[in-house]
């Protein structure tokens, strides 16, 4: 494990430095005409988060057990992000070649690299044999592909390979974020009926599949679910080597998708709860036998990052009060669409950076989107919204800085890093500069 820094600090700790940010933001100008719209993430959060996550599975993992924790990249396909984790100890897990590229562009090792997708390319598959990443193949057809490669090409000129499962235990309370339910489309269904022996038949039929996967948790999922598809793997794995005879499994990949809680500051449930659940329902799965990877997204950076969009107008329609900003469908896609699911957050400051205060009143707050539902919250209590005040979308460090949807052509926002300096003050680092207008005209085809 890397020299990180002590388990996470009180919630208040990040709370006082967001609104420390804030105000610095507006002190140096990251904020004008053309960026009326900013994401910041704390760097601090982030290297306290991920200390979290290792002394979490430390303090449950058996002495020398090996373990990789991965970063699920889509949360934040962000390079100057993947480079920080990875001097973390943090590797990539990643479902695409665009985030592929990424990771390679961190400079992350392809031993730290995981490629999950339900539909892989046998290009995709020919790159991630040859620079030795692991991969998980998702359904026959997929292994039957992989069974061609690795047959025509040199002897273990490939990573470790396995086979993506989905035990079938249910869904959680947003659908489209189930990846566990009976008509899933990921991985090979234990439940259907010869799911399970086709997978022992694939083992037995190939003894350089050597891990097994499986992902039943993200936003939505309670925990016990979680545990119970990590159980379900385990025992898998133990009925697939007994078969064998020997130890043809020896990693599982646990998946990630702890939930987040967006309703305040805390961070619940912890990787802590988490890994103790685990020791207590899957106790084989910490003996040592089995080195384990871990592929956490969302809970490892959303509650670090803010983005910060500048109030212009203010207006009342219907009686009810609007502030229209500069953040809407195109970052915040999930909670415009589906705000039930995906609630955040909104924090109110004035024009130099400062907390407001004042009675609130209840309001929307609405994006610069051409349409009439680009709204990130509504009939929400706060204190009057002014022209020129600013309005901060909280627990957006995961998703909504590389999730853009392209509507109006709006470019991306600058994304900039903050933690303290050796002085104490707050300083910035770009993570990702503001998209130009020629850059978006340049994306849409403009020189053809």
């Amino acid at each position: 494990m890397p020299d990180v820094p002590p388990a996470a600090v009180p919630a208040a700790d990040r709370s006082r430095r967001r609104d420390l940010a804030v105000a610095a933001a507006v002190a140096h100008d990251l904020l004008d005409d053309e960026h009326p719209l900013i994401g910041l993430l704390d760097l601090q959060d982030l290297r306290e988060r991920a200390s979290a996550l290792h002394a979490a599975f430390d303090e449950v993992t058996a002495p020398g057990q090996h373990i990789l924790h991965t970063f699920a990249v889509k949360a934040a396909a962000l390079p100057a992000v993947l480079r920080r984790l990875a001097a973390l100890g943090i590797g990539a897990e990643v479902a695409s070649p665009g985030e592929l590229a990424l990771a390679h562009a961190a400079g992350l090792d392809p031993t730290h690299i995981v490629l999950d997708s339900p539909a892989k390319t046998r290009a995709e598959l020919r790159t991630a044999l040859r620079q030795g990443i692991a991969l998980n193949a998702d359904n026959p057809q997929e292994l039957d592909r992989l069974t061609e490669l690795v047959a025509t090409g040199p002897d273990d000129a490939h990573g470790p390979l396995g086979i993506r499962v989905n035990p079938q235990l249910g869904g959680g309370s947003i659908d489209a974020m189930s990846t566990a339910t009976a008509t899933s489309k990921f991985g090979v269904p234990l439940r259907d009926e010869g799911g399970r022996a086709w997978v022992l038949r694939a083992f037995a039929e190939r003894p350089w599949l050597t891990r097994l996967h499986c992902h039943t948790g993200s936003q939505g999922i309670p925990l016990e679910r979680m545990a119970a598809g990590v159980r379900a793997t385990y025992e898998l794995a133990e009925e697939i080597n007994t078969a064998a005879g020997r130890r043809q499994i020896d990693t599982l990949d646990i998946g990630g998708g702890l939930p987040v809680h967006f309703g305040g500051d805390d961070t619940t449930p912890t990787f802590a709860d988490y890994a103790r659940l685990l020791r207590r329902e899957v106790p084989g799965l910490f003996d040592g036998r089995y080195a384990l990877v871990t592929e956490f997204g969302r809970s490892l950076l959303a509650k670090s990052g803010l983005i910060l969009t500048r109030v212009e107008y203010t207006k009342t329609a219907g009686g009810r009060p609007i502030a229209v900003t500069h953040a809407g469908a195109q970052v915040a896609t999930r909670t415009v669409f589906a705000p039930d699911a995906w609630p955040i957050r909104v924090a109110a400051y004035d024009a130099k950076g400062r907390p407001k205060t004042g009675t609130p009143v209840r309001q929307d707050v609405a994006g610069p989107c051409c349409f009439a539902g680009d709204l990130v919250a509504r009939d929400r209590a706060l204190p009057p919204l002014a022209p020129g005040d600013l309005a901060a979308l909280l627990d957006t460090g995961a998703y909504y800085f590389s999730t853009p949807f392209g509507y109006n052509s709006l470019p991306r926002p600058a994304v900039h890093g903050y933690e303290p300096g050796p002085d104490g003050r707050l300083g910035f680092t770009v993570l990702r500069r503001a998209q130009t207008l020629a850059e978006v005209v340049a994306e849409a085809g403009g020189d053809l």
